[in-house]
């Protein structure tokens, strides 16, 4: 059975329960989730995890754009699992997940063994830029039911306060970074990618990436998802709804509104323009006192990446969600 029609039947099945109480409902909810991530990972060629909002679309659009034009596919078409795969077999079927809802089906939640014998690009970024890019994401784009489920507040707070929030912000992401980097060595097939690299070389780090899934690339069909994936051309392909059949995960919900886009800042070290001089300190304090040093995405690394010569200024958006019809919503 196609995903979109799993997903669709998820729906269905939950909007009939909505009698039930959410201590009852969300973790059904999260563990039907679980199933579906469950299917993907064990059809998956290659499994690309990360924290939401740590530059996924951005990745997502490069590589689809990789094999539109290696296997002559229109545009339109992003990666949203097997969707490419089904139009040429030559492409991989690529598992995007937060690895969030996984371990609420497996019980897996304090190892990464769901994933040892996958082949894995894990994609980090400074959990500072995460958590406010997650701030804005929860505030101008999450629906609410998976506002619940998540545990994200459901009632205004300030950026600071969301930043510094347990259950949402910064030491959620910390956490996050820090139990990929206790199991490192108990994935067989891994590559650790880092936001701040891509920003710094994105031609570099996409020709590792696609070495490592398998499907290596010309420098030509390179330099043609770099350039695809800019900013500046993302936000017109948003504005003129080039992705229609991604869904309206990929339009904004606000033209006027700049936050409201997928395509928002996507600065490295962006966060210290957000705070005062005392909350940025505490900032990063947190991170270096908490955060596992294994990924070099400490304080220091969130100002030391720059952009490469020639290279976007802010490149394509870092997106919390699927984009495909075909994604979990």
């Amino acid at each position: 059975m196609p995903i979109a029609y799993r997903s669709a039947l998820r729906h269905a099945f939950m909007s009939t329960l909505f009698f039930l109480p959410p201590e009852r409902k969300v973790p059904l909810e999260r563990r039907l989730r679980g199933r579906e991530e469950g299917r993907k990972l064990g059809l998956a060629d290659v499994v690309i995890v990360s924290f939401g909002k740590s530059g996924r679309t951005w990745l997502r659009v490069m590589l689809s754009r990789v094999y539109q034009v290696k296997h002559g596919l229109a545009q339109r078409h992003l990666i949203g699992f097997d969707n490419l795969h089904a139009r040429n077999r030559q492409i991989p079927r690529v598992f995007f997940t937060h690895d969030n809802y996984l371990k609420d089906f497996t019980g897996h939640a304090d190892t990464k063994e769901d994933y040892y014998d996958k082949k894995v690009v894990l994609l980090v970024r400074s959990p500072a830029d995460v958590a406010v890019s997650q701030y804005f994401q929860w505030k101008y784009r999450m629906r609410p039911t998976k506002k619940v489920i998540n545990n994200y507040p459901d009632a205004d707070v300030s950026l600071y306060d969301f930043v510094m929030r347990p259950n949402a912000g910064l030491p959620k992401v910390i956490e996050f970074m820090n139990g990929w980097a206790r199991e490192l060595p108990r994935l067989k097939h891994l590559l650790v990618v880092r936001y701040e690299d891509m920003r710094a070389d994105p031609g570099e780090v996409l020709g590792r990436i696609v070495d490592f899934i398998g499907t290596p690339a010309t420098p030509a069909e390179i330099e043609e998802a770099v350039r695809f994936a800019s900013v500046e051309n993302m936000r017109a392909l948003e504005q003129k709804r080039v992705f229609w059949l991604s869904g309206g995960r990929m339009v904004a919900k606000d033209r006027k509104n700049p936050n409201t886009f997928k395509v928002r800042r996507a600065k490295v070290g962006g966060y210290r323009e957000d705070f005062s001089e005392e909350q940025t300190r505490r900032i990063d304090e947190m991170i270096a006192t908490s955060l596992d040093p294994v990924f070099g995405c400490g304080p220091a690394a969130a100002s030391a990446a720059e952009p490469a010569p020639g290279a976007s200024q802010e490149p394509a958006a870092q997106a919390d969600e699927e984009a495909s019809t075909a994604a979990s919503a």
